[in-house]
C-alpha cells in the first residue's frame, strides 16, 4: 500500500529540541526569552537590508499589527490583493476599514499594477480621500511586481503592508520578500518554509517600530510600576517554547528552499510536453521564487479533465492536493466590498492546482505524483 504524499508538511532540522530543551532547563516558557529574541535576530541577519523583526503568534498577528501601526481605522480604505487567503484581508476588517480588492496580472498571478493605480484613482474620486494601504501579496512564493507597486505607491504616498506569508526566501532583483515595503509579514504555520508550529513576524523599517509593535502585541502595557493601558494592546507575542522551533528551523532554512526549488525543477521537467499542463515557473530572470508550491493549471478543453477532477483523481491515489485560493472578491464575506477585476483571478482559480511539494519529498515520490497525473491522460 502507497504512503500518502501530503502537500507541505513540517520538515524539522535536528536541533530544534536543543532550543526547546533549553528553554525547559532554564525555564523560558512565557512570550518572551532568549529563543524568541534569537529567533528575531536570525531573521533580522536572513533578510537584511537593516530591517527589524518581531516574532509573533501568527502571520495574521502581523498583518492586524502592520495595519495599526500605519494608523488604519474604521471608515478607512485598504487596497488588498484578492486572489489571495482570507488571513491577507481579514485583519482590515478588524480594523473597522474597508477591503479595496485588486486582481492579478498574468506573470505571477499577483497584484496587477494597473489595476492598482486604476482602484486608487477611483478611490480619491469616489470618497475623497486616498486608500490607507496597500497590500501586495507574494502568492506560493512567488514575488509580485514590487518594482512597479513600489512606484505606484510612492506617486499617491500610500504606504506598503507586504504579505509574504508564503515567501520566505524569494528574492526580486536580489532583495528578499518581505522587505521592500513599509512592514512586511511572514507566516510559520506548519506548512510553510519554515514553522514555529504555529507562528509569524512582523518586519519593520526601524527599531522604533520594532519597539512599539512589541508594546502593542504584549496588551499595550505602559511603563508604571502597576497596570495602565492608554491604547488597545494585544496577546500577539511569540512563546519562547516555539520560538526554539524556529530557532533550530533557520538552521535549515536555506536547505528547505534549495530542495522546494529542486522539487519545482523536476515537476517541471517531468510534466514538460504533457498537453493541458502548465507548470507556473518563475516571471523573469530577475526573479527567484522559493516555490512554496508548485502550482500548475489545467486546460480542460485540452486534456479532458478539470483541475478538481485530477485533484478528485490524485486524493484516490492517496496524493493530497489542492485548488487555488478563491478570490475575495468571489467570497460571501467580502460580497459588498469594492473590487477592481480583470478576470485573471477568476481563471486561475478554475484551471490552478497545487501539487505536494514539501521539503521532506523525494523525487520517488515526486514521479509518483506525475505517474499519477499522466495516467488520468
Amino acid at each position: 500500500m502507497n504512503k500518502r504524499i501530503w502537500l507541505s508538511l513540517a520538515h524539522m532540522g535536528g536541533r530544534e529540541q536543543d532550543f526547546i530543551k533549553e528553554a525547559f532547563d532554564t525555564n523560558w516558557v512565557v512570550p518572551l526569552g532568549p529563543n524568541v529574541n534569537g529567533f528575531e535576530h536570525d531573521l533580522e541577519q536572513f533578510l537584511g537590508k537593516n530591517k527589524y523583526v518581531v516574532a509573533l503568534s501568527a502571520g495574521t498577528a502581523a498583518l492586524h499589527l502592520g495595519l495599526v501601526m500605519l494608523g488604519v481605522k474604521a471608515g478607512d480604505e485598504v487596497i488588498c490583493q484578492s486572489f489571495t487567503f482570507s488571513a491577507s484581508a481579514n485583519p482590515i476588517l478588524y480594523q473597522g476599514a474597508t477591503p479595496i480588492f485588486v486582481d492579478s496580472e498574468k506573470d505571477t498571478w499577483n497584484m496587477d499594477p494597473q489595476l492598482l493605480e486604476k482602484a486608487i484613482v477611483d478611490r480619491k474620486a469616489q470618497t475623497g480621500k486616498y486608500p490607507k494601504a496597500i497590500i501586495p501579496v507574494h502568492l506560493y512564493g512567488m514575488p509580485a511586481k514590487m518594482t512597479e507597486i513600489m512606484e505606484i505607491a510612492t506617486k499617491y504616498n500610500i504606504p506598503i503592508l507586504e504579505d509574504a506569508a508564503e515567501a520566505l526566501g524569494s528574492q526580486l532583483n536580489g532583495l528578499k520578500c518581505g522587505t521592500f515595503g513599509q512592514f512586511g509579514a511572514l507566516s510559520f504555520n506548519g506548512n510553510k518554509m519554515i514553522t514555529t508550529s504555529g507562528g509569524g513576524a512582523l518586519v519593520c523599517s526601524t527599531e522604533e517600530q520594532k519597539r512599539r509593535v512589541m508594546f502593542y502585541a504584549t496588551q499595550a502595557r505602559e511603563p508604571f510600576p502597576y497596570y495602565q493601558h492608554e491604547v488597545i494592546g494585544y496577546n500577539y507575542r511569540l512563546s519562547n517554547i516555539c520560538a526554539g522551533i524556529g530557532r533550530g528551523q533557520m538552521l535549515v532554512l536555506e536547505s528547505h528552499v534549495a530542495r522546494r526549488r529542486q522539487i519545482h525543477d523536476l515537476y517541471v521537467r517531468l510534466l514538460s510536453g504533457v498537453k493541458g499542463i502548465t507548470v507556473k515557473c518563475n516571471s523573469n530572470e530577475n526573479t527567484q521564487s522559493n516555490f512554496w508550491l508548485t502550482c500548475i493549471l489545467v486546460e480542460s478543453t485540452i486534456c479532458g479533465f478539470t483541475a478538481n477532477d485530477l485533484r478528485i483523481h490524485l486524493e484516490k491515489e492517496d496524493i493530497e492536493s489542492r485548488l487555488l485560493w478563491k478570490p475575495m472578491h468571489l467570497q460571501p464575506v467580502f460580497q459588498t466590498s469594492p473590487s477592481y477585476t480583470n478576470g485573471v483571478s477568476e481563471e486561475l482559480f478554475s484551471k490552478g492546482l497545487c501539487l505536494p511539494s514539501g521539503s521532506i519529498l523525494t523525487d520517488e515520490d515526486v514521479e509518483r505524483v506525475v505517474l499519477a497525473i499522466k495516467s488520468l491522460l
